[in-house]
Order: structure tokens, then C-alpha cells, then sequence
């Protein structure tokens, strides 16, 4: 390893003293050996910490509890009422997953990582999470997703959840089900943060931590009393989004944020690290990213061998022996520890020889250990300047006996035998609550202490001394003023002679709105480093970039208008390149109106191509825990993107989103449309009548001139047509006769320009009347064609409604041709719907670097093939000759032969 050669570039200014020092090591390691110089460097650091000597952190530290034991501070509590309260949850947890797998064989469930962190939560739950009882916002905990029946099983023992709701955990269908995992979607009063697929919780408390900093420097939410903690395995630091963002948070001294990994060292199918030590990759990783670390390996028993162990045998055997082996250990018994762990060195088992082998078989770790446990969270709390994660040492599935413990398959483990059941109990010291009796029932029972019980009345007391039970999740109203319709003015009368593109509009629309006397100061605008390609420089300029620490340099462009500007209350997330943290912020300030009263319209920009195809588990999470904002996919289009590329091209995004059911999507063609779209979407988000649903749009960087929005009871029918999916942009050109042949086309985008080239030279050189229509969403227009058809069917009965889109397009005759700068599929969506003759064209393929001409005519998008398409449906009905098609096709230039665009 390279280590730091800043010692022999600087001048020695007394050699001779230095040597000393160098010379007084190196008889301490002949003399002593390296274990007793260890313990001197270790010393000297701390010297040097308290005398303010700065030095850089070491990247790990021994294998051993960061709290000494004389450091350990007086627990509070009741221990023995606390075990016993954990024990009855610990009992209706794996009876919970037992029952539902009894009922319902396979439909899954997890016993081992709640036993394995039950004393993790319990902690928390009993003396440090707060809720929001007392009117206050409480802390944000993040759960481990697969501890979920753990949680419900202590709600229950609370008295939150009823037997009947276990009883449906994983059966949510029928109504009073739990979900596998936590799903504010489907459990929108108890559950806050969605933490599965793994990953996305560690990534999104960091950001939600940043963004509670955020809301507190703006002055809009006292976010200061509250912490934000993060439960996760071992296992799930594998994943990038666990740990991508660590840096933010120790850069941003984000002391309002608490991680407590559970290192049971095994995830689904083995060890994690079998040949290696987790616990010390993960500290090192955490310290160079500027987190506080602190250690829970071991649990009080070890104290006394530690205190005895001087020549420093069982450290050194605690700092070799790999996870793999204490794996093994947690499944052997005494004699085997003894032999293997202790036994190779006759210090070491000199050192337990007072021991028997069932008390070295029960030397607990410091995961289960509750003083231990109470000692971190309690020197965790009172961290300032940095993050801090505690490193938890457990044994995944503790308490369900041998078959079960530290067992490579314990994660695939849903049920348990009656035998196991009674071990368990016995092992859980509860078999005056659960008579054997009891369990020669077809299910085994649920256990909760009678009320006014003493285990229920401190139970009780407990959360009311820390503001009420945890998980809940609250939504109180807090109306807001929507914003004033000079806002929206600009975009609605055009542009006039000015060419300017959607993403330069809607950069427009949102300085109009961040200016808006009302909703300003609750607009979030957030780009991950794109913002001037954005157009957003004047925001930047005018309501700056947040920044924690300010703006403690003077950036080059100071002296300019639209300089870069940061500072401790600025407006702007700009969160670097990182996609995934910028739609953490967005989830985080989305879900601000529960999570602290305070409806906030975060808006993200982003480019299209990057947001859910990048982040798209991320944009799941988002309509999970209901999230309401605005997305803003800019540089849109596998065309109107020129000169990027296969990588930057977006044509398929809004397939990607409409998968999602909380997304509403839209491909606005021009500025009166954003315009519409926006201040609706600004009304269902913070209007009377809120939906926890957020809103896509797809904006594209090229340039054109705006139309206005028609006037009077057009514009209304314009407007409520966009808003509807569909409105006719262009009625036949005037030259149409009657008896001419009939052809629609539908577009979306910049394509626009194409779809009316197209009308006009089918007038011209056809004779084919066409009007075109602004299809602004395929989505909407297929939902509500979706929803007419489903009640159609259950209601056969009544009169058969018609959806929107067959009705617009039912009063011509003649083909109907789409044309979308996405792929096919886009107005697929639609096809069985359309009353005629359908054909979509779409820009299927890998994106190309090239000009829009040039991509338009290789995609088969431009004006030339929207005439053949045309003419070549009117064809197929007979309406036109064989010979005209192939005319056309001559005259536009187009290569018959060309391969199809989509070939890879």
C-alpha cells in the first residue's frame, strides 16, 4: 500500500530528535512485538486528537467495540421488561410468517433478518425514535425491508395492528392485508419510506438528511429536532446506491443522519464477505468518506477476556479470523469454539479455560447486546459536524434455533415446524404465555401482554415519553394559494417571431413561477449538473444554488449577470453528476406535504435519456410513497437530439414512465401546452384536492416559433383537449374538395413541423384532405379508452360508452397515420381504439450522431414518409394506385432498399 510521502518533501528541522523517536519504535517492536507498537501509535493518535494535532483518519481500527466498556453510559431503562417486551415480539414475528405460509404455502415472508436485528430496532423503538404524537414531525426511519414483519409484529403488540391484519400479512387483496414490505402506496397511514428494492433506502436518507438541511436553511420548515436513521444489512452495501452518496453526506456534515447496519455477514445465498471482514471494509469506506464509525461487535462477556488478553493473542485472532469462519461458529458448539478459534494458541485457550463450553458457545455479539447497543445510539446522537453509522455485529436468524441460525439457506427459511416453534418459545423464555397446549393448535398463537399489564403499561410509556408510535405516517393539510395566471402568460400568447424550443419555454415558465409571489419560495428547481444546458442561468443567478457552507470563493464569471451563484439559503438543488441523487432530492421534497406538513413543487430537469432509464427503480419508489412534483425529461427525442448519439438519444421514455401508475405523461408540441399542462399539474399538486401522483414531461431543444393559445371557447376546448390527450391542431387545408380522399395524421413534439409539410403536400400534389392533431398524451388517451372499455364489460347491461380517442377520430374517413419522435409503441398505445385504419411512425433503433434532417429521413419520420405512409394506407383500401405510392416515394428521394432503421 502507497502511503503519504509528505514526510520526506518537507524539511526535518531537528534530525537528530527525530531519529530518537524512530529509534524508541524500533526497540519497542524488537522488544515487545507489533501488537504492543500497535497500541502505542493508537495512543499517540489520541494524544494528538486531544491536543488539536490534526492528522488524517486511519482507515480502520481494530476489531473491537469502539465504547470501552468504562466509557459505556447508565442505561436508563428497564432491561429485564424491555426482553421481555422483545421477546413477545420476536414471537409474533416468526408466528406471523409461519401462519401465512401455513395458509398460503410459498407466499413468502422472512424470518432470520428480524431476529437477527430485533435488539437493533427495540433500542430505538424504546428510547430514541421519535414519533409525531406531541403535533411535531419526528424522526424519518428508514426500516430494513425484510425486518418489515418484526415492525408489524410490534405495532401489533402495541395494539396498531389487529390479529386479523397479521393473519393477511402478504394477502392484501380481500382488504385488511399487510404488504410484504414497506409500501406507503398500499399502507399509506403506517409506513413512510419504501426500502425495497435494496439500495434505494440508504440513498434516499441521505438525501432526505440533505434535504431537511435544505428546508431548515431556507427558513420554510424547522427541520432541526429531527434525525434521519437507516437500517440495512451487510449484504446491501454491494449495491452502488448504499453507498454512492456517502460522500454528500460527510461533506455536507450531515449530523442529522444516523445508519445502522446490520452485520450478520450473510446475505440470500452465503457469507458476504467469507474470506474477508465486512465490518472493517465498511468502516474504512464510511471514515474516508467523513463519517463518524462506531463499533458494536462484541457483547459484554467479551469484555473481561479482552481485559485480561495482554499480549494481545485474542485481538490479533479477532483481527485474522475471517467472516467465513465466525459464520461457522455461530453454528458449532463450545467444545468446537474452543478448539478452533481458541485452541491453535495456548495463551488463548489459557484465557478461557475458566469457561465452560456452553458459556463460550453463548459469548454473545455486540449486535444483540442491548447496553452495548444503547451506548452507540445514544454516542451517535450526540455526534455534531459529521454523519455517523454503527457497525452492528449479529447472527442472522438469532433465537430460531440451530436449524435456523447462521444457515446459508436461513434467508429462503418461511416457516417453522412445531419442534422449531417450541425451541423457539422456550429459547424466548415464554412458555408461561405459550402453554404447549397452545401450540398443538393448527396455528400457532399471537401473544400480546393484556392491558395494564406491566409490560403493556411501559410499553406504553416508553413511546409516550418519545411522542407516539413509529412507523406512522401522517398528511396534514396545509392549503396553499395556487399561483397568479400572469405566470402562465407568457407561454400562452406564443413567441411571436422568436424560435425558441419547449426546454427554453419551460426554463421560462419556471422563472416565472419561483418569482410567483405565492408558490415561489415552495418551487424546488433540481438539475443533476445539466442547468445551463437547461436554460436555467438566470435562476441561478437570481435565487442561487444551495450550498450548506455558502459560496466561500469567487467564482470566474462573478463580474457577469448570469454568474454561478451559491449560497446557504439558495434555491437551486444542484447535485452534481449523479441522477440518482437528484431524483433522491426530488423523492425527498415530493413527499414533503406528509413528511413535515409543508407541500413543497420540486421540479426536476434532467436529460431524457438519464431519468427512467437511469433511475427507473428510483421512479418506482417514487409513486410507492407517493410523491407529488413535476419531471422534466429536456432534450428529447431520438431526432430532435442531433449530433449525440446512440447513448443520449431519448425515444423511449415515455414507454418507460407509462409503466409506472402514478406517472402522468405528456409530449407537449409547443409552449401554450406546457403551459396548460403545468398549472395543472401545479393545482393537483398543491391545490385543495391533492393526488400523490407526479407529472412527466418531455421537452426537446429545438428551436421554432410558438403559436399562441386560440382565444375564447376554442382555447377552453383547446386546453381541455390537452389535458385530455388530444385536440385537432389543423382543420383540412381550405384548397380540400369535397371528394377528395381523407387522411389524419397525429403528432406529438417537433414532429409537428413534418405532420403539417405532410398536409400540405397531400393537398397539393394528392389531392388528400388531412387534418392533424396535437396528441400530447398517449397515456391519458389510452387510461381513459382502458377505463371506458373495463366498464363496458362490467356493466353489459348498460349503454357501451365510447372512448375519446374512437369518438375524435370517428367523424372522417380515410387512414390515420401517428408520427412520434419515440418509438412505435408510444401511439400503439392507442391503436385497437382508432375507428380507422392505423399506422405509427416511430423512430425504433439505437439513436445515430447526425443532423435532424439526415435523422429524420433514416428514422422514416420526416415529411416524405408521412406521405407515403398516407398514400400507401389509401392504397391498401384502394384508394390509390400502386403507381402513386411508388411516385412518391421517387419523388421524396426514399431508398426502398435501406435496411429498417431498428436492425441492431
Amino acid at each position: 500500500m502507497l502511503f503519504d510521502g509528505m514526510s520526506h518533501q518537507l524539511p526535518d528541522i531537528d534530525p537528530e530528535e527525530t531519529a530518537e523517536w524512530l529509534d524508541s519504535f524500533d526497540a519497542v517492536v524488537a522488544t515487545h512485538g507489533r501488537g504492543r507498537a500497535r497500541f502505542l501509535l493508537m495512543k499517540l493518535l489520541e494524544r494528538a486528537l486531544a491536543q488539536q494535532v490534526g492528522f488524517p483518519a486511519t482507515v480502520s481500527t481494530p476489531y473491537v467495540n469502539t465504547i470501552p466498556p468504562d466509557q459505556e453510559p447508565w442505561f436508563p431503562g428497564d432491561e429485564y421488561l424491555e426482553r421481555r417486551i422483545r421477546a413477545y415480539i420476536r414471537w409474533n414475528a416468526a408466528v406471523m410468517v409461519t401462519r401465512a405460509n401455513q395458509r398460503a404455502d410459498g407466499i413468502g415472508g422472512h424470518l432470520s433478518t428480524y431476529a437477527s436485528s430485533a435488539s437493533l430496532y427495540e433500542v430505538g423503538f424504546n428510547h430514541f425514535f421519535r414519533g409525531k404524537a406531541d403535533g411535531g414531525f419526528g424522526d424519518q426511519v428508514f426500516f430494513q425491508g425484510h425486518a418489515s414483519p418484526g415492525i408489524y409484529a410490534r405495532a401489533y403488540v402495541e395494539g396498531r395492528l389487529s390479529e386479523e391484519q397479521l393473519d393477511n400479512f402478504r394477502q392484501e387483496v380481500g382488504g385488511q392485508g399487510l404488504p410484504s414490505y414497506p409500501h406507503p402506496r398500499l399502507l399509506p397511514d403506517f409506513w413512510e419510506f419504501p426500502t425495497v428494492s435494496m439500495g434505494l433506502g440508504p440513498i434516499c436518507a441521505i438525501y432526505q438528511a440533505h434535504v431537511n438541511r435544505y428546508l431548515l436553511h431556507r427558513e420554510l420548515v424547522d427541520t432541526s429536532q429531527s434525525r434521519v436513521w437507516a437500517f440495512l444489512g451487510d449484504g446491501e452495501l454491494d449495491e452502488v446506491e448504499s453507498i454512492g452518496a456517502l460522500g454528500v453526506a460527510g461533506r455536507e456534515h450531515l449530523d442529522n443522519l444516523i445508519f445502522v447496519v446490520n452485520c450478520n455477514l450473510q446475505r440470500l445465498d452465503g457469507p458476504v464477505r467469507g474470506n474477508g471482514k465486512i465490518i472493517q471494509e465498511a468502516e474504512a469506506m464510511f471514515r474516508g468518506a467523513g463519517w463518524n464509525v462506531i463499533k458494536v461487535i462484541w457483547g459484554s462477556k467479551w469484555d473481561e477476556l479482552l481485559a485480561r488478553d495482554v499480549d494481545g493473542v485474542l485481538l490479533d485472532k479477532m483481527n485474522t479470523t475471517p467472516d467465513g469462519e465466525f459464520q461457522k461458529y455461530a453454528t458449532e458448539s463450545g467444545a468446537y469454539i474452543r478448539e478452533h478459534f481458541f485452541g491453535p494458541d495456548p495463551r488463548l485457550r489459557k484465557l478461557v479455560a475458566h469457561l465452560s463450553d456452553e458459556e463460550l458457545q453463548a459469548l454473545p455479539r455486540g449486535g444483540h447486546d442491548y447496553r452495548k447497543l444503547y451506548a452507540a445510539y445514544k454516542l451517535a446522537t450526540e455526534q455534531t459536524g459529521a454523519p455517523t453509522v454503527i457497525l452492528a455485529k449479529t447472527i442472522k436468524g438469532w433465537t430460531l434455533g440451530p436449524e435456523i441460525e447462521a444457515r446459508n439457506a436461513t434467508h429462503q427459511i418461511k416457516k417453522m415446524t412445531k419442534a422449531q416453534l417450541v425451541a423457539l418459545r422456550d429459547r424466548l423464555y415464554l412458555q408461561e404465555e405459550i402453554p404447549d397446549e397452545a401450540l398443538d393448535a393448527e396455528f400457532p398463537p399471537y401473544y400480546r401482554p393484556p392491558e395494564g399489564s406491566e409490560a403493556h403499561e411501559y410499553l406504553a410509556a416508553r413511546r409516550k415519553m418519545l411522542a407516539g408510535p413509529v412507523p406512522t405516517r401522517v398528511v396534514r393539510a396545509r392549503p396553499t394559494k395556487l399561483p397568479e395566471e400572469k405566470a402562465f402568460a407568457d407561454l400562452r400568447s406564443g413567441s411571436g417571431t422568436q424560435a425558441v424550443s419547449t426546454t427554453m419555454a419551460f426554463a421560462r415558465l419556471l422563472r416565472n413561477l419561483v418569482r410567483d409571489p405565492e408558490i415561489g419560495p415552495l418551487v424546488a428547481p433540481i438539475v443533476p449538473d445539466e442547468a445551463r444546458t437547461f436554460g436555467l442561468e438566470p435562476i441561478i443567478a437570481e435565487r442561487k444554488i444551495y450550498a450548506p457552507e455558502g459560496q466561500r470563493y469567487t467564482p470566474v464569471d462573478a463580474d457577469l449577470i448570469l454568474r454561478y451563484a451559491e449560497d446557504r439559503k439558495g434555491q437551486v438543488l444542484q447535485e452534481g453528476i449523479s441522477e440518482a441523487g437528484a431524483m433522491a432530492s426530488f423523492i425527498a421534497l415530493a413527499t414533503s406535504y406528509a413528511t413535515w406538513g409543508r407541500p413543497m413543487l420540486p421540479v426536476y430537469l434532467f436529460y431524457s435519456m438519464f431519468g427512467f432509464q437511469r433511475t427507473g427503480d428510483l421512479a418506482w419508489l417514487l409513486g410507492d410513497i407517493r410523491g407529488r412534483g413535476i419531471l422534466a425529461g429536456c432534450t428529447a427525442g431520438r431526432t430532435t437530439l442531433h449530433g449525440e448519439g446512440l447513448q443520449h438519444d431519448d425515444g423511449h421514455s415515455p414507454v418507460l414512465a407509462s409503466v409506472n401508475p402514478a406517472a402522468r405523461i405528456y409530449d407537449p408540441a409547443f409552449a401554450y401546452e406546457i403551459a396548460v399542462i403545468v398549472e395543472e399539474a401545479v393545482r393537483r399538486i398543491l391545490g385543495p384536492e391533492p393526488e400523490d401522483r407526479f407529472w412527466y414531461l418531455t421537452l426537446y431543444n429545438e428551436n421554432y416559433r410558438m403559436p399562441p393559445l386560440p382565444d375564447g371557447p376554442r382555447g377552453d376546448e383547446v386546453a381541455q383537449g390537452i389535458l385530455q390527450g388530444m385536440y385537432r391542431f389543423a382543420e383540412p387545408p381550405e384548397q380540400a374538395q369535397p371528394g377528395w380522399r381523407q387522411a389524419t395524421i397525429l403528432f406529438s413534439g417537433p414532429l409537428w413541423q413534418a405532420a403539417m409539410e405532410a398536409r400540405s403536400v397531400l393537398a397539393e400534389r394528392h389531392q388528400v384532405a388531412v387534418d392533424c392533431w396535437s396528441v400530447t398524451s398517449y397515456s391519458e388517451l389510452r387510461a381513459e379508452a382502458l377505463a371506458v372499455e373495463r366498464d363496458n364489460r362490467l356493466h353489459p347491461s348498460r349503454p357501451a360508452a365510447t372512448p375519446l380517442v374512437t369518438r375524435n377520430l370517428a367523424d372522417r374517413q380515410g387512414p390515420v397515420v401517428a408520427v412520434t419522435d419515440y418509438v412505435r409503441a408510444v401511439p400503439e398505445q392507442v391503436a385497437r381504439f382508432v375507428p380507422r385504419p392505423f399506422v405509427p411512425l416511430g423512430t425504433d433503433g439505437f439513436g445515430r450522431s447526425d443532423t435532424r434532417e439526415h435523422l429524420r429521413r433514416f428514422f422514416e419520420v420526416d415529411t416524405g414518409h408521412l406521405v407515403v405512409a398516407v398514400l400507401a394506407e389509401l392504397a391498401r383500401s384502394g384508394q390509390a394506385s400502386p403507381a402513386e405510392v411508388q411516385a412518391a416515394i421517387a419523388e421524396h428521394g426514399i431508398d426502398p432498399d435501406t435496411p429498417a432503421p431498428w436492425l441492431p
